[in-house]
């Protein structure tokens, strides 16, 4: 009989498809032959967390008391631990670990760990993300912390994307939503970048390595395995 796993707790919802993509992802790489060899996942979909754009912008409310309330529902849920496949959410981090005693796995910090460790150590990487995960910095600064210069999407490519992503969350997943990605994605690599990040969960609904020749490390695996790993941990 297997183990039982640790019980993980999602704050998912933002968007809906991304956390649906994570869960499907987790069952994927499970490499489970019954049920029970499969990791405990208790989600809450909250599409109503507020903008995290507009939240880092200042032109909304903080997303970090939903979050937080999130969090403790998870904990009390019986939760032993917390992902979120949201990337610009980290922004309000600390609100969720202010709010709950259980570890949280940054997706950021785990898909910068997974760029040094699986990927010829690029000088340069491009970060496909959200203009609030840009401006708050999160993957500048993790990027920074090992020595790679950030590139992120500026002026046009910037506008592109946030108009990509919005197509995406409204279920627009086909080949024209694919190409203008890609154009964000090389305009990344024509400002230098030798690696493309997806840093941002919805990119994966359109994009993967076989898009690019360049090297593509896609934010929500990492976070996938890093959530089997650390669920399996004695």
């Amino acid at each position: 009989m297997s183990e039982p796993s640790k019980t993980v707790g999602v704050l998912g919802g933002m968007g809906p498809a991304a956390t649906l993509d994570f869960f499907q992802r987790v069952l994927a790489a499970s490499n489970a032959s019954r049920d029970s060899e499969h990791v405990r996942l208790i989600i809450d979909c909250n599409p109503f967390v507020p903008d995290r754009n507009a939240a880092v912008a200042g032109a909304g409310p903080s997303s970090g008391p939903a979050l937080a309330d999130m969090a403790r529902g998870l904990e009390r849920a019986g939760a032993e631990l917390l992902v979120m496949p949201c990337n610009t959410a980290h922004a309000f981090l600390d609100d969720i670990r202010a709010a709950t005693r259980l570890p949280v796995i940054s997706i950021i910090d785990v898909t910068v760990s997974a760029l040094v460790a699986n990927i010829k150590q690029p000088r340069r990487a491009g970060v496909l993300a959200t203009t609030g995960c840009v401006d708050a910095g999160l993957y500048q600064n993790a990027l920074d912390r090992v020595g790679v210069t950030p590139v992120a999407p500026t002026g046009a490519a910037r506008e592109l994307f946030m108009a990509v992503l919005k197509r995406i969350k409204a279920g627009e997943v086909g080949d024209a939503t694919k190409s203008d990605m890609l154009r964000v994605a090389r305009a990344l690599l024509d400002a230098g970048a030798e690696a493309i990040i997806a840093g941002c969960t919805e990119v994966p609904l359109v994009l993967d390595q076989a898009d690019l020749e360049e090297p593509l490390l896609n934010s929500t695996d990492c976070l996938v395995e890093a959530t089997i790993t650390a669920a399996r941990a004695s």
